[in-house]
């Protein structure tokens, strides 16, 4: 199935004591970027979620934004004594009370009320429970995504073999056209010396090398058969896409590649052929061509 690489998805699900939130966007881009933002809290998890995604997507630059908390006061911590600041605490209560003659009358109930005394830690997330429980989230979030991106996938499939249709007929009409040309060229050639010539017949052998040098130079029966090839390579490319049994895969470089062929053989024909209606017809193919190029930019 084709996909587009704009797309979006969301989920949220409460598994055991947590919340989790995780969104996921992407723009166009050439190659595959992830960016991942979530809590430092959780960071154990950011490589296994990055390289997770990038085994589902292909090209795009993906936002992936996870939100994790807990429920109610589910918040597991640990109480831990700082050793190292309590010693200060107590080295300098004995030196005032011996320098100022003070009863040291320090009480363990005392020490516990001094600041940072005691530290609330947070007890680390077991990795594989917490990538177990959000890989549930993040599924849902992709189906959602994939989705989008296949719909839209679609449109420019639909949007793009219409542009196809128009330059087969363009091409058909410039086929058809330069089968002529060389015919009108022999005759106007033939009149032309004809009425310079006055009474006198032209030198037939003479005339026809002049017409077979011509229809050498506008000879485009190689780049009008390419250029239908590579529509039609095109084409095919997209309907295959198209259908849901074949698995997703990233046929963005491969239109990109047919596209620059198909400007080179309707470059190669612009400059064959100077005939009004064959150039006014190079010129709707170049801007079908063009269209297309914007369109598969989208494209996965």
């Amino acid at each position: 199935m084709i996909r587009s690489m704009t797309g979006y998805g969301r989920a949220r699900e409460i598994i055991g004591d947590r919340d989790m939130t995780v969104e996921i966007k992407s723009v166009n881009h050439r190659y595959c970027e992830t960016f991942v933002r979530i809590s430092r809290s959780y960071m154990q998890i950011e490589d296994i979620l990055r390289n997770y995604i990038q085994k589902n997507i292909f090209r795009g630059k993906i936002e992936i934004a996870v939100n994790i908390e807990k429920t109610g006061d589910s918040e597991s911590r640990t109480l831990r004594l700082n050793d190292g600041l309590l010693r200060e605490y107590i080295t300098i209560l004995k030196d005032a009370a011996e320098k100022y003659s003070l009863a040291n009358d320090v009480s363990a109930v005392s020490i516990l009320k001094m600041p940072e005394v005691l530290q609330k830690e947070k007890e680390e997330p077991d990795t594989e429970e917490l990538w177990r429980d959000l890989k549930t989230v993040v599924d849902k979030a992709l189906a959602g995504f994939f989705s989008q991106r296949e719909k839209e996938g679609r449109f420019l499939v639909s949007d793009i073999i219409k542009k196809c249709d128009e330059i087969t007929e363009h091409v058909s009409f410039i086929e058809s056209r330069s089968e002529k040309l060389v015919d009108e060229y022999r005759e106007k050639l033939t009149a032309r010396i004809t009425e310079l010539l006055e009474d006198k017949k032209p030198d037939e052998q003479r005339l026809l090398t002049e017409v077979a040098i011509m229809a050498d130079k506008l000879a485009i029966d190689e780049e009008l058969v390419r250029l239908a090839s590579h529509t039609e390579n095109l084409r095919c490319l997209l309907r295959d896409a198209l259908d849901e049994s074949v698995p997703a895969v990233s046929i963005g470089k491969k239109t990109d590649f047919i596209i620059q062929e198909m400007n080179r053989e309707i470059n190669t024909i612009s400059s064959k052929i100077g005939d009004m209606e064959v150039t006014l017809r190079v010129i709707e193919v170049k801007t079908c061509i063009e269209k297309i190029r914007e369109q598969v930019q989208n494209i996965e």
